[in-house]
């Protein structure tokens, strides 16, 4: 079995051109019906932290597995990452576990991904300026995913509750992105005025006070949430003209639980995967408004995953342990 660190897995080099490859690969198994995927049950050691267990299995990439991944909104504040976790792989021939893997990178990564895929099917072709609410690290992969898909991108507006967060973000990815103008933005609203994109990215809370209403998403519009129901008002999300998620099973299930998404719209009019398939169609004008709440799906980690390991086999990465 092969082990891979964080670092490990960095240095494998999968670019954002890699990874939204796997990942629209990815749902478009999902919209032909080649994957198993059941919804993610969790734990919650404490208020608004999360412990989830994702499995998932993709025919054709032929990779089955486990990601176990935390989020504790308070780890910041004590020197450690929000987000922390393994993701074992399994030979789906055998069950035998072939690889064990830091997951932080792969969900950093792959939420970015997400939000590139669902910029390609529902936003307008030449949108020129993204909103980021909330400059963390999936901030950072979600620009570097826009930047990938929307090749009109000029314009960036950041806002963040903590400025120093603003600021490291924009000097960060200034440098990566020197071509974009990056502007900092002293609210939510100030950030809504003419954005094409605007994606959300701020910790995810059990009772929130959500910051972005109705009337702000612009005509013509993609919001993508990465933060559950926690940045967009139920008003906002109804007066879209289309919602879509990356997985409507899993989105129905996690409502069940009487926590989150009480106030999504009752029609759902399609996952990514259905439109990466070609099932149903992406955007059809440049006035609709379009949702996308992407939660975070266990396939785009497993077809990621996939990729590192046929990497870390051919270059002798990682360190072998036996069972």
């Amino acid at each position: 079995m092969i082990y891979l660190s964080r670092k490990d897995v960095e240095d494998l080099d999968m670019t954002m051109k890699d990874v939204l490859a796997a990942v629209d690969n990815g749902f478009r198994l999902k919209g032909l019906g080649k994957t198993e995927m059941p919804p993610k049950p969790g734990i919650h050691p404490r208020p608004n932290a999360f412990v989830h267990a994702m499995p998932a299995y993709v025919q054709e990439v032929e990779s089955a597995g486990l990601k176990w991944v935390s989020g504790y909104p308070s780890n910041p504040d004590k020197g450690l990452p929000y987000i922390t976790g393994l993701l074992v792989l399994n030979d789906p021939a055998t069950g035998i576990p072939i690889a064990v893997m830091d997951c932080a990178w792969i969900t950093a990564m792959r939420t970015g991904a997400s939000v590139g895929v669902a910029a390609k099917y529902l936003a307008r072709p030449d949108s020129r300026t993204a909103a980021i609410l909330g400059c963390g690290v999936q901030a950072r992969t979600s620009l570097m995913a826009l930047v990938e898909t929307l090749p009109q991108l000029k314009e960036v507006l950041c806002c963040d509750a903590f400025p120093a967060a603003t600021k490291r973000f924009m000097d960060e990815m200034g440098q990566r992105f020197p071509k974009l103008n990056l502007i900092s933005c002293a609210s939510p609203a100030d950030m809504m005025k003419g954005a094409d994109v605007v994606v959300t990215a701020i910790p995810i809370v059990a009772k929130p006070k959500p910051p972005l209403e109705a009337g702000m998403l612009k005509v013509g519009g993609l919001g993508v949430s990465l933060d559950y129901d926690s940045a967009w008002t139920s008003a906002a999300m109804k007066e879209c003209d289309r919602f879509c998620s990356d997985d409507v099973g899993q989105l129905l299930s996690t409502k069940e639980h009487g926590v989150y998404f009480s106030g999504v719209p009752k029609k759902i009019y399609a996952d990514l995967g259905e439109l990466a398939a070609g099932k149903k169609k992406g955007r059809t004008n440049d006035r609709e408004k379009i949702f996308a709440m992407n939660m975070g799906i266990a396939v785009d980690d497993m077809v990621t995953a996939k990729v590192l390991y046929e990497r870390a086999v051919k270059t002798g990465a990682g360190v072998r342990l036996p069972l």
